[in-house]
């Protein structure tokens, strides 16, 4: 049975109003259409696995070994962001010891220089002055001199205090990271390691499904078959976009048609409807494996599941009835219910879903249907 994921499109639900009771009822539909999203795909996997159309065990095996593919490139730039953010915080953390160790240095300079005015008082200075003035105006004066010097000596002695306590929290600080640091590097080697297995035993699916075909027909027959499978299932989501009570607010994405940047930037090598005998509905931007893909236009990710035919496939609403795909990811950096900018990091070029080379497969769509996506993005 296809194990395909409901989609957790939790930032379609409706806005908390004043009133809490209608906000909550509110709520609780929104996610009963949700759930009922999830369900209409998850039926229609069922039925065309009842008609024969759905993955073989080769494609199933694919689906898992470059889902687990997907997750493990995530994992690696989730440490390697974390290992970047701690070295970030180590250096500060550094400067700052330093500049305390500076000023405690400072702070004990000037405690020597008051000790060793008092030291050149004697030791009873008090008495020295009681005995040795005979004008009383200059006794104050004096006397106020030495109560300003004891203070300065009793507020440098605190301000050491203080700056050896922050001193030695930022000793622990620096070690807790360093210690983080060290549990970074053995699971980013760990990661690093089955990342490697995982991409070996993906080649190894991809020699099994191309062995499969006697001929390049073959080959082209069932990767037709896999964009209409898939079509189908793209249909059921648009349909029950449409039907939700509050579907999502219009982006005024029609307002930049033909002036939409470029989700990555690459060759166009495969051009809209056909090419070399596979049916295209949106086109193929060849780009080297790991770039970050970009939103077009704000919207709200609706899926980002992997797909046969598309690989790791992310699609955003943008309202209006107008979607867009990304598809062949090597990686999503955005999650079903978030919403997106312009610009937006939400994946990475891969060569999912079986194919040979990485590049990015890109689609509009309108109502569903899908239109040409060099009528959108701007011209260069």
């Amino acid at each position: 049975m296809p194990m395909w994921r409901p989609l957790a499109l939790a930032a379609l639900l409706l806005a908390l109003s004043q009133q809490p009771a209608l906000a909550q009822q509110n709520e609780r539909a929104a996610r009963e259409q949700l759930d009922a999203l999830g369900q209409e795909i998850d039926a229609m996997a069922e039925r065309l696995s009842a008609t024969g159309q759905a993955r073989d065990s080769a494609q199933r095996e694919l689906q898992a070994v470059e889902t687990e593919l997907a997750e493990t490139h995530q994992r690696l730039d989730q440490l390697q962001a974390e290992r970047r953010q701690l070295n970030d915080e180590t250096t500060q953390l550094r400067q700052h010891r330093e500049r305390l160790q500076s000023e405690r240095e400072s702070q004990y300079q000037a405690l020597g220089q008051q000790l060793a005015a008092l030291y050149r008082l004697g030791p009873t200075p008090q008495l020295k002055l009681l005995l040795n003035q005979s004008d009383p105006a200059e006794l104050d004066r004096m006397q106020a001199y030495l109560n300003r010097l004891t203070q300065a000596r009793q507020q440098r002695l605190t301000d050491i205090a203080r700056l050896d306590t922050a001193l030695a929290d930022t000793e622990r600080a620096l070690a807790e990271r360093q210690a983080r640091l060290d549990t970074l590097a053995n699971e980013l080697e760990t990661q690093s390691a089955l990342l490697a297995e995982r991409t070996e035993a993906r080649r190894g699916v991809v020699e099994t499904l191309d062995d499969r075909y006697g001929s390049e027909a073959d080959r082209l027959a069932d990767l037709n078959q896999s964009r209409e499978q898939a079509e189908q299932q793209l249909r059921a989501i648009q349909a029950e976009l449409a039907r939700m009570a509050e579907p999502t607010p219009t982006t005024h994405i029609t307002r930049t048609q033909g002036d939409l940047p470029w989700p990555v930037q690459g060759s166009i090598t495969a051009s809209f409807q056909r090419r070399n005998g596979v049916h295209y509905n949106g086109i193929v931007i060849q780009a080297s494996e790991g770039t970050a893909v970009t939103a077009v236009h704000s919207g709200r990710v609706v899926f980002a599941d992997w797909m046969r035919g598309f690989g790791n496939l992310l699609i955003i609403d943008h309202g209006d009835q107008i979607m867009t795909l990304y598809a062949h990811l090597q990686q999503f950096s955005a999650r079903p219910g978030q919403q997106v900018s312009r610009g937006d990091a939400i994946g990475r070029v891969g060569n999912s879903g079986g194919q040979s080379r990485p590049a990015l497969y890109f689609e509009v769509r309108r109502g569903g249907e899908p239109i040409n996506p060099q009528r959108w993005i701007a011209r260069r």
